[in-house]
């Protein structure tokens, strides 16, 4: 039976400075939906839900009663329940700074470094910043790159948020000539086309940025003070909805509450319990919170050890761990170094911040990358409960949960009892990830050995790895099996086999990569073996030999270092009028709205009256029929006022071949059934898992694209373009290659989550639509059919968008439907946000890839033939070598397969200075150097040219239109039909209304992208929003200036509002719609030719990495851009473009994996499972230039170029493929293996083949059904 509980108490805690008292707290509110949905505060951003992106990062500060200190910590405000903030001072984004009051100086450089641009991470990157800076007012460079290593970006590439980072930083690694126009990469030597064009590397002035004066930060409220302090503090109660929250405030009531409740979890940093409760269904009825209990705060240093107690964040852990190893001798902090390199990259700084070590140890969590090497260093789990206190050893009976070894459910822990090492006794952690920081481990592991005094007799072996199986797994037998061995290579022999048959990974285990994993186990305890032999040799040189000069580079994970790196692009000429802005490296025009969480998105607009929340339930099978909906449950929970199908659309259900509703049957895993809207969004959510839906399977499933090609499913036609006789070609070559090359798919990652606002209005049928779209005419279309409406009736209105990438061209014209019936059949306000998982779900990726090849070639390189057939689309090369490219690339004025003439002179030129600048050779010497001395790593260099294509086959398509209002105040208003998605559009707009009108950018403003305005603009893709935009935009300025001629001739010297009143007085319009026909491309698909692109972006890349044979592990060092950038408008937005692209590239090509069940099932579905690139993946150097050029066809000569380093990124996987060879090369294996994409570590492990991989018992693929499979 329940013990009774009281009635609420009041929650009592500051934001930004103003008290907040909540009456109602309820348990199951997080502080993210409080601060966005009760207080209006919406700088803070939802992106994933899961705490696995910063974008909600906040600073909470609490006082210490005891030590009289005030702690400010990041956290992700969408893992904090309300309730867990009593007595505590939160800040947001809003309380830092703000326009109307003033900007703080972490806001300013963010926006003035560009470090932002479609601006939904920056309020989080400003808040990751602004608390370390209010812990650290002069960061190092490294607590930079740790403060920013849980926050997200899909923009930048980071590398701008870093710099700004560090303009607070005593060092500085910026160029040191940076801003005197030379460079220290030899500009002197080597000009880089004549001496007239003259390269600047700086993109901001520094001079500019206000200084940080600590004393000037908000106090912390003497009120809490005096609450902490209060010494009659009694316990609290927040009765909720469906739940308690009870926070005890002395051990003996916590101790009194664990045995009345003892199922009740104990909650504090919520950072286990909350992502169980959001993502797998669990329930609580009751939450115990000893949060800030002073037993469960110290640490305790004694002769022996250290004991921390458990209420510790794991950040405090590292601190606490941190003084143990300065003050302690070496030899005793083995186990303490251990913990402290795990440490420094688990989750981001906001989880460490919040997780506790008690929650961490008691949680058991099977990937947990502390556990393990607390058990190997003998560490003992100190217990109290009403019946007293007494100890467990923290080892493999506790870790894999034997019920005699783990606690008893009135038991709660203490604290943590951490033993020194000793002389003889080696401690060592060792995981790998997908990628470096904030990454589950794919395996990992604790070892220790002890050995005899004076020998390398094993006395004592303990083997613990993570994420092998259900519970952290103690390899004992063997260890038992190898006392009294010597450390030596037969006992590493006879321990590697019978690891490897104690642990075993079955081959349809959750998770996949079997293979790999099993591989990890055995190459995790040789890298072990290797430290500890390393370590004997260091104590005694004479008894012990050394390790082998070329496995020592196997000894260390690759360090985290802070990126650094040059901008060069070029100078504005000297004769360019100082007010005209183009050309200038011009800040983001909402840049400063980003950092201060002024920017408004969709969902930060306040609440419509009787709005409703949109959910939805999918489909969870490939392809069935859909037998029968029930909804009838769902209607009945409480706030729920409709179920949407099919049955509702009033007009087209079907348009387009875009299914809104499924309707008699399914055809993928996450396709909408039914919608259901309610008063709250978690009402909403709650009825769409009770909607029950029963199937009957249809055959085929298809879900890859050999199954497609076995039933001949293809969308639409095949597309060829041949030149010449390929079959008698190949008659005449001295070589022939054939293979297949499989790219996988991406998931764009925008911040900002799919997001409709749909308003239905009173009268004639009309609805409006505020959304994220990249092609707004789109999403009118479709809610016109659906709702059997002419268009003109329905307006859609983007402000801006929190990234695109392409990820919101087609979908939100499909969703935008979904969210105007639903608004139409309860005629209400439909706020409509995807979840993260929902998201990655329903609106797929890029799309994967399978493409066959068949080359022919002659000895010296030059390739005569080739046949090639991609299914869906994109390109790869599985060309390696530099000077083959060189010999096949593009000599003179040539023409294309499809008959396309142009000149590949800026290609060349691109490549050329690639090679030059990046010292390509000379690197690759030193790679070849390192390779030799270096068994387990290898270093890699590739160079890849590209000739991007930029627009599209259809001449319409970019067609393009504006409208320009002068008002009689001389200001000026500018609308076109593009929308601002963080590529800087409307910042190089104004750029071009500005020359063009003559005035400064101040006078003109840019609200948002309407169909109301602009109608049937086409999309914001393919590179070309400024290239047509801005000719529209031209068109009506000229038009305009033409008008006001007669009377600027009349007052040459008058100012602009003069001219404007007096054109008023003689009515002149002062308004102007302007029109870009469009590019004149076409193709004919018949003739395989045509002239389908406006022109090509030409550019090259090198990079150079480090790979870690013996996991897979890569290690970005350098990487260096060239692009043709004609004449770049925005130098600023260009290279922040050129960067992101880049770096999404990268991912692409590297860490950023979709996995699938054999049933179509995505698994992939948060930051937790899918990784893109983060602060430690960019390369340790990243050099960009821009190269100048003449593109006479777009406005002022400039080039499109914000997709175009995508496929740049391509470098990192050549450079690890480069790698891979060496390693190959050197094992005696092939130099040729097929290529696949991405580059992950897995792929790169079971690439180097060597003893280790050989070793691991393989399973017959028709014996099992794997867990996950590829899809292209």
């Amino acid at each position: 039976m329940m013990a009774s509980i009281p009635n609420s108490d009041e929650l009592i805690f500051f934001v930004n400075g103003r008290k907040v008292v909540e009456k109602n707290a309820d348990p199951e509110v997080n502080l993210l939906y409080y601060l966005r949905k009760v207080l209006y505060l919406t700088g803070t951003k939802y992106s994933c839900g899961s705490g696995g992106c910063g974008a909600c990062t906040v600073m909470v500060s609490r006082y210490n009663p005891k030590t009289k200190e005030i702690r400010h910590s990041p956290v992700t405000a969408c893992l904090v329940p309300i309730c867990s903030l009593h007595g505590a001072a939160i800040t947001t984004v809003e309380g830092v700074g703000s326009i109307s009051t003033r900007i703080h100086p972490v806001q300013e450089r963010l926006a003035k470094c560009h470090g932002t641009q479609c601006g939904f991470c920056s309020p989080g990157m400003v808040m990751s910043i602004y608390t370390l800076l209010r812990n650290h007012p002069e960061p190092t460079l490294e607590q930079i790159t740790k403060a920013i290593g849980g926050n997200l970006c899909r923009c930048t590439g980071y590398r701008p948020i870093v710099e700004s980072g560090k303009t607070f930083c005593e060092e500085t690694t910026v160029c040191g000539l940076k801003g005197s126009g030379k460079c220290c990469m030899d500009q002197e030597e080597r000009s880089f086309v004549n001496r007239q064009e003259k390269m600047c590397t700086k993109l901001y002035n520094e001079d500019e940025f206000q200084p940080l004066d600590p004393s000037q930060e908000p106090i912390f409220p003497p009120e809490l003070i005096r609450m902490a302090e209060d010494p009659n503090k009694r316990r609290l109660t927040f009765q909720g909805e469906r739940t308690t929250w009870i926070a005890p405030v002395t051990l003996n009531d916590l101790l009194e509450l664990k045995t009345s409740f003892p199922e009740a979890p104990l909650i504090m940093g919520n950072t286990a319990v909350g992502p169980s409760i959001k993502f797998k269904g669990e329930f609580h009825p009751v939450f115990i919170s000893p949060l800030g209990l002073p037993e469960l705060y110290f640490v305790d240093y004694t002769d022996d050890g250290v004991t921390i107690g458990a209420g510790y964040s794991l950040a405090q852990l590292s601190d606490a761990l941190h003084l143990a190893v300065l003050e302690q001798p070496k030899e005793k902090t083995k186990t303490y170094r251990a913990l402290l390199k795990h440490l420094r990259t688990l989750a981001g700084a906001q989880i460490r911040n919040m997780a506790t070590l008690g929650g961490h140890v008691v949680s058991r969590p099977n990937f947990s990358d502390l556990n393990p090497i607390l058990a190997a260093g003998n560490a003992t789990i100190n217990l109290i409960s009403k019946e007293g206190e007494r100890q467990i050893p923290l080892n493999s009976l506790f870790l894999e949960r034997s019920p005699e070894a783990s606690l008893k459910s009135e038991e709660i822990v203490l604290s943590v009892y951490i033993p020194h090492s000793t002389q003889w006794h080696f401690v060592s952690g060792l995981r790998l990830a997908q990628r470096q920081e904030n990454a589950f481990a794919i395996v990992n592991a604790g070892m220790s050995v002890k050995f005899e005094d004076g020998t390398d007799t094993i006395k004592d072996l303990q083997l613990f790895y993570g994420s092998v199986g259900p519970t952290v797994v103690s390899a004992s037998q063997t260890c038992k099996q190898l006392l009294g061995r010597p450390w030596d290579d037969p006992m590493l022999s006879d321990a590697c086999l019978w690891v490897l048959d104690e642990i075993y990974i079955p081959p349809a285990a959750e998770g996949g990569m079997v293979e790999y994993r099993r591989t990890l186990i055995v190459s995790l305890l040789f890298k072990f073996y290797l430290r500890v032999r390393r370590g004997l040799n260091k104590m005694d040189p004479q008894k012990f030999p050394d390790i082998p000069e070329k496995s020592m580079s196997a000894l260390e994970d690759f360090p985290i270092k802070t990126p650094q790196g040059i901008q060069m692009f070029q100078c504005v000429g000297p004769h360019q009028s100082p007010q005209d802005p183009v050309g200038h490296p011009v800040m983001h025009q909402s840049a400063i709205k980003h950092a201060t969480g002024e920017a408004v998105f969709s969902d930060d607009m306040p609440p419509f009256a009787r709005e409703l929340f949109l959910a939805v339930t999918t489909s969870t099978r490939a392809h069935a029929k859909i037998i029968s909906i029930d909804a009838s449950e769902a209607l009945a929970l409480p706030g729920v006022v409709d179920v949407i199908t099919a049955e509702d659309v009033p007009g087209a259900n079907n348009h387009q071949g875009e299914i809104l509703y499924a309707q008699n049957e399914v055809i993928c895993v996450g396709q909408i059934v039914c919608t259901v809207a309610a008063d709250t969004y978690a009402h909403a959510r709650e009825a769409a898992e009770k909607v029950k839906i029963t199937y009957e399977d249809i055959e085929p499933r298809i879900i890859t694209i050999e199954q497609a090609l076995e039933h001949n499913s293809f969308l639409s036609i095949e597309k060829k373009v041949e030149q010449g006789n390929v079959e008698q070609a190949f008659k005449h070559v001295d070589q022939i290659l054939e293979g297949e090359a499989h790219v996988e798919g991406q998931e764009h990652f925008y911040m900002e989550t799919q997001t409709i606002l749909a308003i239905p209005k009173q009268e004639d049928k009309e609805m409006v639509l505020y959304l994220g779209t990249q092609f707004p005419s789109h999403v009118q279309e479709f809610v016109a059919a659906a709702l059997n409406v002419p268009r003109n009736r329905i307006a859609c209105h983007i402000k801006r968008i929190g990234g695109g990438f392409g990820g919101k061209v087609t979908k939100p014209a499909l969703l935008g439907a979904i969210s105007a019936v639903a608004a139409n059949k309860t005629g209400r306000p439909i706020r409509f946000i995807l979840e993260r998982g929902d998201d990655m779900l329903i609106t797929a990726g890029r799309h994967p890839l399978l493409g066959k090849y068949k080359i022919g070639f002659m000895n010296n390189g030059v390739i005569k033939a080739a046949d090639v057939e991609y299914y869906i689309n994109g390109g790869c090369t599985p060309d390696e070598s530099e000077s083959v490219k060189e010999i096949n690339m593009y000599k003179r004025i040539s023409k294309t397969t499809y008959k396309q003439t142009f000149d590949p002179e800026p290609l060349r030129r691109c490549w050329k200075e690639c090679l030059e600048k990046s010292s390509f050779s000379a690197r690759k010497l030193a790679a070849e150097e390192f390779n030799k001395k270096n068994y387990w790593e290898k270093r890699g260099l590739a160079v890849i040219p590209m000739k991007f294509t930029v627009g599209f086959p259809v001449g319409y398509y970019s067609q393009a239109a504006a409208l320009v209002h002068i008002y009689l105040d001389g200001s000026v208003l500018v609308t076109h039909g593009g929308c601002e998605m963080g590529q800087g559009l409307h910042t190089k707009i104004i750029q071009v209304a500005s020359r063009e009108l003559n005035i400064p950018r101040s006078y003109i403003h840019l609200s948002e992208t309407s169909t109301v305005t602009v109608p049937n603009a086409s999309f914001t893709a393919a590179s070309m929003g400024t290239d047509i935009n801005g000719k529209a935009v031209q068109n009506a300025c000229q038009i305009l200036m033409a008008r006001l001629q007669p009377i600027i001739r009349k007052n040459p010297k008058g100012r602009w509002e003069d001219w404007i009143t007096e054109a008023f007085t003689e009515s002149i319009s002062l308004s102007a719609a302007g029109y870009f026909q469009g590019y004149q491309t076409h193709m004919d698909w018949e003739k395989e030719k045509g002239e389908p692109f406006a022109y090509y972006v030409y550019g090259a890349a090198c990079s150079e990495v480090e790979v870690d044979c013996l996991t897979g592990a890569h290690k970005l060092l350098r990487t260096d851009i060239f692009v043709d950038a004609a004449f770049s408008i925005n130098p600023a937005v260009d290279v922040g473009q050129i960067e992101g692209a880049f770096i999404q590239g990268m991912g692409l090509y590297t860490t950023e994996e979709l996995k699938y069940s054999p049933e179509g099932v995505l698994y992939s579905r948060s930051p937790d499972d899918y990784k893109i690139p983060t602060v430690t993946e960019i390369p340790e150097e990243f050099y960009i230039t821009l190269l100048r050029s003449r593109n006479p066809i777009a406005i002022y000569s400039s080039k499109g170029l914000g997709e175009t380093a995508v496929f740049l990124g391509s470098s990192v996987l050549f450079a690890i493929f480069d790698a891979v060879t060496a390693a190959r090369e050197e094992r005696g294996l092939t130099k040729t293996f097929n290529l696949k994409s991405p580059a992950t570590p897995e792929f790169i492990r079971m690439t180097c083949v060597d003893q280790f991989t050989d070793m691991i018992p393989r399973d017959d693929p028709s014996a099992f059904t794997p867990w996950s499979i590829r899809v292209s």
